[in-house]
Parts: structure tokens; C-alpha cells; sequence
């Protein structure tokens, strides 16, 4: 059936998905449809089902279908589904982010992650009156124009659009650093820090796998914008709430001027949010000049939907036994890789992890990232997927341990593991 269905989807969906990644380019073959979760599982339209480290990229951090999440939702569902007006929900929501993330002092609800960050690059330019952003090479910060770009010939080379359709005007006022190499990021200041209104980054880049910020590299950020008169913004639309209560910002010690959220604020809704300090906020429509709109922002049952998971993950402990179960599972998959000599690098922080087939002791930056084995990865995701598995389709992109990911779950994972490194990527033919 699903072979049916993906190619009935590409004759009314360009490739036949309705975002890039779903479409397994990155892997090879055709994507999986899937029709429900529940826990750490999803079950696909043939009635298979799989172990999910996917959760919907994150936000299903309490696991798929939780009763208190689809008990708020099914209530809220009673009342309408959308007002396009001010609701006691949104208050409410907004209120304990403020509480959660203290550098959060006023917050503007938004529909996505590409909506927040697209916000908040508009208000760091309103705010300061500058035009220049840095970004980083292989940090994704959703899809608007001015930040699809990469890096050109070096790190001081301006932004060169990375999509058709993006003219190079709207780009020029866009930097590229390298992502935990901050002697790049002062080079930039100190040719264009007059102009930079702000820099934006990952504290967890998620978008070239999983890599953590190195010791002093957030600091560093923090302590650059302070000197030239910049905003730090911190796009935590995958880490806010997702490696620790706080996010980031919390786990890493680093006030940011501004912070943008998605995922797991909407409980698996479409929801998202960018804010900051007050006086930066005031700047935002209707208090300043800075104009953004959203007819759907504030929805009532994605509200419902966010202030049950944030209940849910503010329980005691709730972080601790996550990273512990993330632990388990990548120390599990390193272990059984070395008994078949298959070089094998793993992170995690909170609840999200990353493994990269290389023998680098260390991933630091997207040029670490491209110099590993993609094929072995190829071969690994269809291995695992046929166990019943799923990973992200792509090795470019983080894992996600949910709360109701079980010592059976991550037994049956890494039974499954050292089945397919024997028999399809062992590097000793004796093995197999």
C-alpha cells in the first residue's frame, strides 16, 4: 500500500512529501506513511510498527498520544477551534514561559519555528537599527530568505543564497561563521560590527546531527554582542524545554536578548514563539514599529496542547531519567559497533543524540560532519527501519528519546542494532 500511496502523493505533492527531508533522499528509497503513535511507537499505513526516536522532531518529548495532553486537547476541541482573538489560554501559556526561562520576560506566540526565528531577526534589526545577522554553517534556522544561506569561499564571504528563488540582495546582509569556532565570529565584528544587529544561533546544533556547543563557544557569543552593542538570539525551537526545563540557555548558563521556541511548547500542535527582555519586546506591534501578524497565533487548542506538556515535563526527575535512557541507548549502539571494528561517535545532551559513523574522536563543526561515513549511515537506517526501527531518514538531523521510552524499547533497539551491524556494515567479513 505504501508504495501506492507515495506515488499517488507525487502526482498532487511536489516529491510527494510536504517537507524536503520526509521525502528519504538523504537515505535512498521510498518514505514510510505513518497513521498513529501512541508511547514510542508509530505504526505505518501497512499496520507495522516501529520504535520511534524521530518524535516528530522533537516535540513528542512525553511520547505519542499522551492521556493528559489528548485530554486537554479533546476539552478544548469542545469549545471551537479557533477565535482569532484574545483567549485566557494563550495568557496562560505565555505566563509559564516566562516562569521556565527567565530571560523571557515578555513573549509573542507565533505558528512556527520559520515564523519565530523570521520575528525575531525582523525585531533585532528594528531594535538596534542595523541591518547585518551572523549566522552558522549547518545551523538551521527555518526557511524565510535571509536565512537560507551557507557559507561562500571562507567565513567572511557574504551570504550566498542556498534556495532558488532567494535574490542575492536579500541575502547580502547575511554572515556566515562556523559553528564552535568563535575566532570566526570576531572576525566578522571586527569588519562589519557596526552593522550587526544581532547573531543567531543553535546553543545545540540539530540540523547537521547533534553537536554540542564547546566549552566557553556561547559565552563567547554572549560576551562579542555586549562589546559591539548586538542582540544574542538563541533559536531554541528544538532545544527550548527539550535538554533541559529551562532550555539551553539554562543548561548552558548563557542569558540570551532574545529566544525563539516551537516544538514542545505546542505539545505536537503547530505552535511557536519568539521573546525576550521588555524593552526589545515593546518593539513589536502594536506597542512599537516592528510589525508582525498572525491570524492563528495564540490557537486555543494548541495552547491546551502546550500547557499540558509543560506540566508533564516539570514533574520531578523528569530530565534526569530522560538523559539516562538517551545514555543508555547511544552507549549501547557504540558498544555494539566496536565489537564489529565499526568506528562509531555518539552525543547526547538532555534528550536528543546524535551518532556519526567516523573515527574522529570529536564532532565540532559541519565540516567534521561531512567527512563521515553517509553510505555506512544509508545502510544502517534501512537495516534498522526493516527491524523496526525508526531513525531520522537522514544523517544531518538529531534523534529524540522520549519519557516513555522503556528498558525494553532500548533493549529491542540495540538487539536490533547488532543484528544489522553483523550482517550489513561489519568491517570484519568473519563476523558475518
Amino acid at each position: 500500500m505504501i508504495e501506492t500511496l507515495f506515488a499517488r502523493a507525487q502526482r498532487c505533492i511536489p516529491g510527494g512529501v510536504n517537507s524536503p527531508v520526509r521525502a528519504f533522499h538523504g537515505v535512498g528509497g521510498d518514505p514510510v506513511f505513518f497513521k498513529s503513535a501512541q508511547g514510542a511507537y508509530i505504526t505505518d499505513q501497512d499496520d507495522r510498527s516501529y520504535i520511534d526516536y524521530v518524535g516528530s522532531w522533537g516535540p513528542m518529548i512525553v511520547g505519542h498520544a499522551h492521556p493528559r495532553i489528548i485530554e486537554a486537547v479533546t476539552d478544548s476541541l469542545q469549545h471551537g477551534l479557533s477565535f482569532g482573538a484574545p483567549t485566557l489560554l494563550e495568557v496562560q501559556l505565555a505566563e509559564r514561559i516566562c516562569q521556565l526561562m527567565p530571560a523571557i520576560e515578555q513573549i509573542r506566540l507565533v505558528n512556527s519555528g520559520t515564523e519565530a526565528t523570521m520575528s525575531a531577526i525582523r525585531l533585532a534589526r528594528g531594535f538596534t537599527r542595523r541591518n547585518k545577522i551572523i549566522k552558522f554553517v549547518g545551523c538551521y534556522h527555518g526557511h524565510s530568505d535571509s536565512l537560507l544561506v551557507q557559507a561562500g569561499s571562507g567565513a567572511l564571504t557574504l551570504g550566498v543564497p542556498s534556495s532558488a528563488g532567494v535574490p542575492d540582495s536579500i541575502v547580502q546582509h547575511t554572515l556566515v561563521a562556523e559553528f564552535n569556532r568563535l575566532e570566526t565570529v570576531k572576525a566578522l565584528f571586527e569588519k562589519y560590527g557596526d552593522d550587526i544587529a544581532g547573531i543567531i544561533v543553535e546553543p545545540v546544533a540539530g540540523n547537521m546531527n547533534c553537536i554540542p556547543p564547546l566549552p566557553g563557544f556561547l559565552s563567547g557569543l554572549r560576551t562579542l554582542c555586549d562589546q559591539y552593542g548586538s542582540l544574542l538570539i538563541l533559536d531554541e525551537v528544538m532545544t527550548g524545554f527539550r535538554v533541559a526545563l529551562g532550555g539551553a540557555q539554562a543548561r548552558y548558563h548563557v542569558k540570551p536578548d532574545i529566544t525563539t521556541l516551537g516544538k514542545i511548547i505546542g505539545g505536537g500542535m503547530p505552535v511557536g514563539a519568539f521573546g525576550g527582555r521588555a524593552d526589545i519586546m515593546r518593539c513589536v506591534a502594536p506597542l512599537g514599529s516592528v510589525y508582525q501578524a498572525g491570524t492563528l497565533s495564540g490557537n486555543p487548542v494548541a495552547m491546551s496542547a502546550g500547557l499540558a506538556s509543560l506540566a508533564l515535563i516539570t514533574e520531578a526527575d523528569f530530565y534526569e531519567k530522560l538523559e539516562t535512557t538517551a545514555r543508555r541507548l547511544v552507549n549501547g549502539l557504540q558498544e555494539r559497533a566496536q565489537a564489529y571494528n565499526i568506528p562509531l561517535l555518539t552525543t547526547v545532551v538532555g534528550g536528543m543524540f546524535g551518532f556519526f559513523f567516523t573515527e574522529a574522536k570529536q564532532i565540532e563543526t559541519y565540516d567534521d560532519v561531512i567527512k563521515c561515513d553517509v553510505t555506512r549511515f544509508k545502510k544502517f537506517f534501512h537495516g534498522m527501519l526493516a527491524e523496526g526501527v525508526y531513525f531520522a531518514p537522514s544523517a544531518y538531523e538529531a534523534g529524540f528519546i522520549s519519557a516513555v521510552h522503556g528498558v525494553d524499547e532500548i533493549t529491542r533497539t540495540l538487539d536490533a542494532a547488532e543484528k544489522v551491524f553483523r550482517v550489513c556494515l561489519s568491517a570484519d567479513p568473519s563476523r558475518i
